[in-house]
């Protein structure tokens, strides 16, 4: 997939495309379904399948206190755009600038004159321009004026549930540690990317070594607990089965910020540092707690490995 990161760099030749705009945080089944319609349709007319987004949540720029933590970050969400077989992403930079621009001069300017768009696939709730004048029915009247069509794609709703899938619930389900109802409604693992970092060691004296991720992560983290799931090296790809635990360790009191400790199964002496690793979280076995003392905690790490090793089939 060709990722441009202004309008200026998209080809003269570039040809007709068929464009899904949003936010995309997160590339839900919700945003999946889009994608695959662009695809589908480009396919039909022999255009390119391109998305247009943004490098960052809109609100950050407008209302900053009502943004919320992005599900994933920028370049994660490039990687999973990647993966649903684009031809390619244009990323706006999200600026005051960006934000004034009137919604009929978006149109004209970023997708009919740099992308010679054929048609656009929008979400019911999506708006744009200044203002957030631009709406779906504003790009039908748009249409006929620049010979595009447009295309709403309806909410997703997940088997089972009765709510349409966006990022805010997402976030909630990840807030109290849910992650396999957030699976479902992301169509795909929660996961974690980062480096291997030096910790305090306080797992390998208690006979349970982790692979500490640094601070810089490129997904939203789930809530403080314990949780059955994955490492991947992509050093050397292999996939470990591995107990996570997420928090700041209130038994020693000692650790300044979240993070997030992977303890390998049954891989003595694996040395990770300097990898760089992804955690699947799989399923949530406990909310974070203090205990007394190191027995008490060692004890329940080894319930805890234990209870992983169940969870994973192991």
């Amino acid at each position: 997939m060709i990722v441009f990161r202004d309008p200026a760099e998209v080809p003269a030749d570039f040809g007709r495309t068929v464009v899904a705009i949003g936010k995309f945080d997160g590339v839900h089944v919700g945003h999946r379904a889009v994608i695959w319609k662009v695809r589908e349709d480009a396919q039909a007319i022999g255009a390119r399948a391109v998305a247009v987004t943004f490098d960052r949540n809109p609100l950050e720029v407008l209302r900053p206190e009502l943004c919320p933590e992005n599900v994933v970050a920028v370049d994660r969400k490039l990687e999973l755009l990647g993966e649903l077989e684009l031809d390619a992403t244009l990323v706006l930079t999200f600026d005051r600038e960006l934000a004034s621009v009137p919604a009929e001069d978006f149109v004209r300017t970023i997708l009919v004159d740099s992308l010679h768009v054929t048609t656009v696939l929008v979400g019911r709730d999506f708006r744009f321009g200044r203002g957030g004048a631009g709406t779906p029915d504003l790009l039908r009247e748009l249409g006929p004026k620049y010979d595009f069509t447009v295309d709403v794609v309806d909410d997703v709703f997940p088997e089972g549930e009765g709510r349409r899938v966006s990022s805010t619930w997402i976030r909630e389900l990840l807030a109290e540690g849910d992650v396999v109802r957030a699976a479902k409604v992301l169509g795909r693992p929660v996961t974690v990317a980062g480096a291997v970092v030096h910790g305090l060691k306080r797992g390998r004296e208690l006979g349970f070594p982790t692979a500490n991720l640094s601070e810089m992560v490129d997904s939203l983290v789930p809530a403080d607990g314990v949780y059955a799931g994955w490492l991947v090296d992509h050093d050397t790809g292999i996939r470990h089965p591995a107990a996570i635990s997420v928090g700041t360790n209130p038994t020693f009191d000692d650790v300044e910020r979240r993070q997030v400790e992977a303890h390998v199964l049954d891989e003595a002496g694996l040395d990770l540092y300097g990898h760089h690793v992804t955690v699947e979280f799989s399923d949530h076995l406990r909310g974070m707690v203090a205990f007394e003392g190191m027995e008490a905690l060692t004890a329940q790490i080894a319930a805890d490995v234990t209870e992983a090793r169940i969870r994973l089939g192991l």
